[in-house]
């Protein structure tokens, strides 16, 4: 373990932070079963958790089943990313209003409620940090993603088992987190159902202050970190990360693009449940009376023709050159915009993927190496 102060809670433990949360004013979101998927929606109770469920994930596949055990956190990524809560699908930006006096513009005001974000995964933790250099660390501060961001709770759950698209560890970004949270939670199972909580934050610490609780023993570390290396050593995939930028950028006209443009369905799941793809379009709409106009902002893909369509046409017109563009730009370009990769290795774009499209397994095609995929 690191050395964050740690303690042991229950079933009720859990249940007071979140009821802590609540009355501290927090919009507490996390993991929930819904139609037929675990995906993060509003918590008001540990009852809303999902008991004893778990995902199965494949390139293209994506199942819910349930668990020999009643593990609240036995699952892995699901279609939601927490972007959606942070940079909205659909945000409408000001709305102009004809009356009497002339025109009223109204700009759109920001949530008064403030996040609680609950069983945020390692992977998940890298992916906001990455958004926080896009919109709150460069020249432009976006005030929208700011307003959101300020103030946010977060409760980190380490995983204690890996999906079948799963591959953090080969972007050194999982599955223990490290940092970035209020509240670090590892889940024990066994002839106990507890829970270690590391504390990462002033705030982390009063409110598993306020909530029962036992300091942590050597065994209950032990038990935990047991749980992070099964999960570290039962990867789905791996991907070489260390050279990717380089291999990439100096493989673009690779025949491989064009056997991906095959299979590719330019449909932009991929980008969608990305957690770090941020692309957006600006949209302005009025009345038939001419009497109000709106201007919203909405999740866009590099997958769509519109999105680089310039005067005369769009730049990229073939389904090759944009899923070239995601992948180098998620791999390789972002490094030189934001000194980091955009991939946090969580897997979604495999598995939300409809005809199962491996990121892992493009990479070692273009490297040249044998193997059908990344597999372990």
């Amino acid at each position: 373990m690191n050395d964050h102060a740690a303690a042991v809670i229950t079933h009720e433990g859990l249940g007071g932070l979140i009821a802590g949360l609540r009355a501290e004013g927090f919009r507490v979101i996390g993991p929930r079963l819904r139609d037929q998927a675990i995906v993060y929606d509003d918590i008001e109770s540990v009852a809303d958790l999902p008991a004893g469920w778990t995902d199965e994930q494949e390139g293209g596949h994506y199942r819910v089943r349930r668990r020999e055990d009643a593990a609240l956190f036995g699952y892995n990524v699901g279609p939601h990313a927490w972007k959606r809560f942070l940079h909205p699908p659909l945000l409408r930006l000001w709305r102009a209003e004809r009356s009497a006096d002339g025109m009223t513009v109204t700009a759109t005001s920001e949530p008064a409620e403030r996040y609680a974000f609950l069983a945020v995964r390692s992977c998940e933790l890298h992916a906001i940090a990455i958004q926080d250099r896009v919109f709150l660390q460069g020249p432009y501060v976006d005030p929208h993603y700011k307003a959101r961001r300020e103030g946010a709770f977060i409760v980190a759950v380490n995983c204690g088992q890996a999906g079948g698209t799963c591959f953090c560890t080969s972007m050194n970004t999982g599955p223990k987190a490290e940092e970035g949270f209020d509240l670090s939670l590892t889940e024990l199972l066994g002839d106990r159902h507890e829970f270690l909580v590391e504390v990462g934050s002033e705030r982390g610490a009063a409110l598993l202050a306020a909530v029962p609780h036992r300091p942590a023993e050597r065994q209950d570390a032990a038990q935990a970190a047991n749980a992070v290396a099964r999960a570290e050593g039962n990867m789905g995939r791996h991907m070489r990360s260390d050279d990717v930028r380089e291999l990439l950028l100096a493989n673009l006209e690779h025949p491989r693009w064009d056997d991906v443009a095959e299979r590719c369905l330019t449909c932009g799941n991929c980008t969608m449940v990305c957690p770090t793809c941020f692309c957006t379009a600006v949209e302005d709409e009025n009345d038939l009376a001419g009497n109000a106009a709106e201007r919203k902002r909405r999740w866009d893909s590099c997958f769509t023709m519109d999105f680089s369509y310039i005067h005369g046409g769009s730049v990229r017109s073939s389904g090759r050159s944009r899923y070239r563009q995601w992948m180098t730009h998620k791999l390789a370009n972002w490094v030189d915009q934001f000194g980091t990769s955009g991939c946090v290795g969580c897997g979604r774009c495999i598995t939300w993927c409809p005809v199962g499209i491996d990121i892992t397994e493009e990479v070692r095609a273009i490297r040249g190496e044998g193997g059908s995929d990344g597999r372990a």
